[in-house]
C-alpha cells in the first residue's frame, strides 16, 4: 500500500485499531505490518490464514469493510494483494 504523504500516522492508527480484531477472526493465524525500508509511505500487511475460505470469510466481513473503507481513501496508489503458498522453508 502506497499512501499520499502526510496520510501514514491516519493509516497507522486504523491499523493499530483493527489489528486485535483482525487477529482474533477465526482462521488467521499471522498478521503484521511491514514498512518498505526505500520508499517513504509504502507499507506492507503480511497475514497468514488456516486457508483460503476463512481468509474470504473475512474478506467479506465488517471488520474487513470498515477498516477498508478508512484506508483506501488514504492511498496514493492501487492496492495490491497476493496470496502465497510456502513452498520451502529454511532455518
Amino acid at each position: 500500500m502506497t499512501f499520499v504523504p502526510g496520510t501514514e500516522q491516519i493509516f497507522l492508527g486504523v491499523f493499530q485499531e483493527s489489528a486485535k480484531q483482525i487477529r482474533a477472526f477465526s482462521g488467521c493465524e499471522y498478521l503484521a505490518l511491514k514498512k518498505d525500508m526505500d520508499k517513504e509511505g509504502v507499507y506492507f500487511t503480511h497475514s497468514r490464514w488456516k486457508n483460503a475460505e476463512t481468509l474470504q470469510q473475512y474478506r467479506q466481513s465488517e471488520l474487513f469493510r470498515q477498516t477498508w473503507a478508512k484506508t483506501k481513501v488514504l492511498f496514493a496508489a492501487k492496492a495490491e494483494a497476493w496470496s502465497l503458498k510456502t513452498e520451502a522453508e529454511f532455518a
